[in-house]
């Protein structure tokens, strides 16, 4: 197993206190954040149900929010993440949430734990940045006894225009977060080899947050998401996608 390119910008990035401190206001403040959040928190609780009971890896947790979410609902949570920044963070909201999560350092690309260790694993905004998507995902399946969880922007959507932007702008020096693009096709081949099947998705968005974000409507977003999923173009067109997978049997 390759070592992961430690200079790549989702470390140095992440491991900025000031970024780790404002990290949940940047991504889940303002209706549309916060209706990111809750929705995250309903897909999680619905793919993995029955939650109460279960162990989860939650990997890349940041500042816990997936984790803390989860151990709310009665499961036994270990969150891991490349950033000591953003575990401090972490730690403190466990402790404000009145939960219990044990947070612990951890790359997506070489976990630490034994096969099959924990009866499910989450992974939330995290392999579109990964140096390597392939190993980190091949890394949650192996740790997983069950089910894995993650997200990602869509190849066939409007986040490919601004992956493509970005890492233009990347390339030319700018210190941008340069995230990838997925097609369902390598997901669903990268999992296969694996031994894992997806047996649900759910597409959030067909136009891109940030404009979504920049409108700061729920009302607005309510109304043209809806319109658009009935065209059916959510299901060809929305992003990030979740995937939850399980373990076939062998």
């Amino acid at each position: 197993m390759s070592a992961p390119r430690t200079d790549h910008y989702s470390y140095s990035v992440y491991a900025d206190p000031a970024m780790a401190e404002s990290f949940e206001g940047l991504r889940f403040s303002g209706p549309i954040g916060r209706l990111i959040a809750e929705s995250q928190e309903r897909i999680l609780a619905e793919f993995l149900a029955p939650v109460n009971g279960r162990t989860v890896l939650d990997v890349g947790t940041g500042t816990g929010r997936a984790a803390i979410a989860l151990a709310r609902r009665g499961a036994s949570v270990t969150g891991v993440d490349a950033s000591k920044e953003m575990l401090d963070v972490a730690r403190v909201r466990a402790t404000e949430a009145h939960v219990t999560v044990t947070f612990a350092s951890g790359d997506a690309h070489g976990l630490a734990f034994e096969n099959q260790s924990f009866d499910d694993v989450v992974c939330l905004r995290v392999l579109m940045h990964t140096p390597d998507w392939r190993q980190s995902l091949g890394e949650l399946c192996r740790v997983a006894r069950n089910r894995v969880v993650f997200d990602y922007p869509a190849l066939a959507s409007a986040a490919a225009v601004q992956s493509l932007t970005r890492r233009v702008a990347a390339a030319a020096g700018a210190r941008v977060e340069a995230y990838r693009v997925f097609s369902d096709r390598a997901v669903h081949a990268t999992l296969r080899a694996r031994g894992f099947r997806v047996i649900g998705s759910d597409r959030q968005f067909v136009l891109p947050i940030a404009l979504h974000k920049a409108i700061g409507s729920l009302a607005v977003t309510s109304r043209v998401e809806g319109a658009l999923a009935r065209l059916g173009l959510r299901s060809m067109l929305g992003s990030p996608v979740t995937i939850v997978a399980e373990r076939c049997a062998s």
